[in-house]
């Protein structure tokens, strides 16, 4: 085997020449415009970084792989990308350590639902699915409201505890927050609620709302009812709602070894609701979820859900099953745009790092349903790989500077469409509701 030898180039090459598509996009919805309206924390010298630089230096570092603030120094070196980006220079780890370091609670209420309602305003869709949902983020070290909790992946460790809302649609985030791990499934979700739909989600038509058992508290679903908001949450297995689905006995037959039957019960002191129960045969459908309740009657997984919606059981089911989609897009936002690393000593700086994370999230959502037209197959992986790790370097022709794409002759004519699509982005996406 022979080795080619090397020589090295001080010719400035990026292996992300593709991100010039993604500039392209931000450029048409406006970004830079809406970040320069915005009351972000301001620099203490007048050499400093501008605000909205940070920002989109923070961005463009979780859309080339960086999961922590010392991964963002990489893009520092590669003047190709701070070209195509129209930065003289980027910022570093201890700048946005700094910048984050002057959110707090009153900033983070302020500024993150403003840009999510910008974002979202962008969306024609009719009648939307908002699902709320939480997940443990652990930590290892002494970070503020890092604390021992449940956490499934690492027992006894110190963790964070964040609430989401997401648009089933859309493949959107409409609102997050960050709590300390301790916290329990369902604190603070009525005001986490208010938010997202009273600001997040203010130019929206709500349609329904789902969640999981974390949800099923009294005064959650006092509180849709009061808002007019259909819901379907899972229910958790209290003894006494074990013992009524227990004595239920005329189970409707939906496909083989799995049955559907339906209660009114009223828990807590609360008023007579609709609940829907699933009962799957274990022998029939080994992989189903659920839980085996009763020792007398192994053979059996059971699921239960409240709503106030009159459909038929078996359309509540199916609408409730979709929800589970949520967990592929929290798992797309730990391992593609590094929403467990990223993290500070300060509570409310790691919060806002957190939240500016989400809409990183849906301007890439809006990118790839528009531009790529796949918004429900391409991870933000997927789209590094085909449409942004190209190598690029600049050039000069008839006295302008040209970015030049490593590209196969064969693809030439895919990119050429990606920026005709681009050039021609609408002031509204249409998501179909069908």
């Amino acid at each position: 085997m022979v080795n080619l030898p090397i020589e090295y180039s001080d010719k400035s090459v990026t292996p992300f020449g593709g991100m010039s598509l993604l500039k392209r996009f931000i450029d048409k919805i406006g970004v830079d415009d809406f970040l320069e309206e915005l009351p972000l924390p301001q620099p203490g010298s007048n050499r400093g970084y501008a605000p909205s630089d940070i920002v989109k230096s923070f961005w463009l570092g979780i859309w080339t792989g960086a999961s922590r603030y010392i991964h963002c120094d990489w893009v520092r070196y590669d003047k190709v990308l701070q070209e195509i980006f129209g930065f003289d220079q980027m910022p570093s780890q201890s700048t946005y350590s700094r910048f984050f370091g002057k959110f707090s609670d009153m900033s983070n209420t302020t500024l993150f639902p403003q840009m999510q309602n910008w974002l979202l305003e962008k969306i024609d869709i009719g009648s939307i699915t908002v699902d709320f949902d939480s997940t443990v983020i652990t930590r290892y070290g002494e970070q503020e409201g890092s604390k021992k909790g449940y956490n499934p992946n690492k027992r006894g460790r110190n963790s964070h505890h964040p609430l989401m809302a997401f648009i089933s649609q859309t493949r959107m985030v409409a609102n997050a927050w960050l709590r300390p791990g301790n916290t329990a499934d369902s604190s603070n979700c009525i005001n986490f609620m208010e938010e997202t739909f009273a600001h997040c989600l203010q130019s929206k038509k709500i349609g329904l709302v789902r969640a999981d058992s974390g949800f099923y508290t009294e005064d959650i679903l006092q509180y849709l009812e009061s808002k007019k908001q259909n819901y379907i949450i899972a229910v958790r297995m209290y003894p006494n709602i074990k013992s009524e689905i227990y004595s239920d006995k005329e189970w409707i037959s939906l496909a083989k070894g799995i049955d559907l039957n339906e209660m009114t019960f009223s828990h807590l002191n609360g008023k007579p609701r609709r609940y829907i129960i699933i009962r799957k045969k274990v022998e029939d459908r080994p992989k189903s979820s659920g839980k085996l309740l009763f020792e007398d009657l192994p053979g059996y997984r059971y699921s239960c859900y409240v709503t106030n919606m009159d459909l038929p059981l078996d359309q509540i089911w199916n609408m409730y099953n979709t929800r589970a989609d949520c967990e592929n897009r929290i798992k797309e936002l730990k391992q593609d745009f590094g929403l467990e690393n990223f993290c500070l000593k300060e509570f409310w700086a790691t919060e806002a790092s957190y939240r500016l994370i989400m809409v990183a999230y849906n301007i890439i959502s809006l990118f790839r349903h528009y531009a790529i037209q796949s918004h429900k197959k391409s991870t933000m992986n997927t789209l590094r790989l085909h449409c942004f790790a190209l190598g690029a370097w600049t050039a000069k022709h008839a006295n302008r500077k040209v970015l030049k794409l490593a590209l196969p002759v064969k693809k030439r004519q895919w990119m050429d469409g990606l920026f005709s699509k681009i050039d021609t982005t609408p002031d509204v996406f249409y998501f179909s509701n069908a």
